[in-house]
């Protein structure tokens, strides 16, 4: 019986190149302008996560910026809305997916209709019947329906309009979608209606939904791990895993050892290993949102870029090491410091709370070039916070 062929040894440098080669984070404008570029991104990526706190302009619009400098927040409108490139479903959290991958969504989607939804167990037939009879007539939002009887909330961030709780259990279903978001304010249409659907499309089979997930993480990571490919979704893992053998033995997939991983496997293609060794430009910089897809698996973060980034929002003021929402700095391909902003929409400034330097950025030598560097950035960012 052959063995299994020995690992490959791969840098943390080489990894991080990858690694943001599969993000487009080596090159300032990858995919264009417009909503177009906002279809392309969200397609290359997988997802793009949307979140509500908005310290700073909110994650969804954030993560599209870091990619595509000239972008508008109506560019995501247009291609949620007009373009519906784009739609809202649960990946790892609440996020605006590629509507070409609408399929591999539906399973969920009918399990949620079949079984119920546990963060809407409390949604009565009668308050459904409500929503879905006023959603028939017309796309509507939250404050167009007046008649509730507010209720105790479940947990902090639920509604206590039962309507909002029917809705959003419609939502999980499938029977209606976000057509259009003003802020965080949604408006819910029915499903087929707004994508001019007869009939929803056929469902991925769970075969298709393993090598969808894999294929994702590989596209959007370069370098992954079953950690990485199943983030938040502890149950594929076994799938995933089989699916990961099966790709090796067929020469499609090699397992590497990751400088510091230890027995934590690792895999990635061939090609994105012969294609790895162009160094990223030192001058290229970004300030990232702590819900981008570069740091959101924080382990992996760490691993690659030997920053632990600490999301303190929820953290007592005294006990905060970078700050209420700390934004990491990318130069080059090292992550050199954590920066807490705020944007002041009144006075229209963007605020500096707390500049921390971390990793390469500790070092003094060099640091006046890199701040400037940083300096720059902020400038442009300012701009992007306090456009439209």
């Amino acid at each position: 019986m052959s063995r299994a062929p020995k690992p490959l040894p791969l840098s943390t440098t080489q990894a991080r190149q990858i690694w943001l080669h599969a993000q487009r984070l080596d090159v300032r404008a990858p995919f264009g302008e417009g909503a177009q570029a906002v279809a392309d991104a969200t397609a290359h990526l997988g997802y793009v996560q949307i979140d509500t706190i908005n310290v700073i302009e909110r994650c969804h619009h954030h993560i599209l910026y870091s990619r595509i400098p000239s972008y508008r927040r109506a560019d995501l409108r247009h291609a949620q809305s007009v373009d519906r490139s784009v739609f809202e479903y649960w990946t790892h959290a609440l996020s605006y997916v590629p509507t070409g991958d609408f399929r591999f969504f539906l399973p969920a989607m009918r399990e949620h209709r079949r079984d119920g939804h546990k963060w809407y167990a409390s949604v009565t037939p009668a308050d459904m019947r409500k929503v879905m009879r006023l959603v028939r007539a017309g796309p509507l939002t939250i404050r167009d329906i007046e008649d509730d009887v507010l209720t105790e909330k479940e947990h902090l961030w639920q509604s206590r309009k039962p309507s909002k709780r029917a809705l959003q259990l419609a939502f999980y279903t499938g029977v209606v979608t976000i057509s259009e978001r003003q802020g965080m304010l949604k408006t819910y249409e029915l499903m087929t209606r707004h994508f001019g659907w007869d009939k929803l499309p056929k469902p991925a089979s769970t075969k298709d939904i393993t090598a969808y997930l894999l294929d994702r993480a590989l596209r959007s990571q370069g370098v992954v791990s079953l950690d990485s490919a199943c983030h938040l979704d502890a149950p594929r893992k076994k799938e995933v895993a089989r699916l990961i053998a099966a790709r090796v033995r067929r020469g499609e997939l090699v397992s590497v050892a990751l400088d510091g991983a230890g027995k934590h496997e690792h895999w990635t293609a061939p090609a994105s290993l012969e294609a790895n060794g162009e160094a990223i430009s030192p001058d290229l910089v970004h300030i990232l949102s702590p819900f981008d897809p570069l740091i959101i698996q924080r382990k992996r973060t760490n691993l690659f870029f030997g920053y632990n980034h600490l999301f303190e929002a929820y953290v007592p003021k005294e006990k905060r090491k970078f700050g209420y929402f700390a934004l990491p700095v990318l130069v080059g391909d090292e992550i050199v410091a954590a920066l807490d902003l705020k944007t002041d929409r009144q006075d229209k400034k963007l605020l500096m709370q707390k500049w921390t330097w971390v990793g390469e950025g500790k070092k003094t030598a060099g640091r006046k070039e890199l701040k400037r560097k940083i300096e720059d950035e902020l400038d442009r960012f300012e701009r992007f916070q306090l456009a439209e």
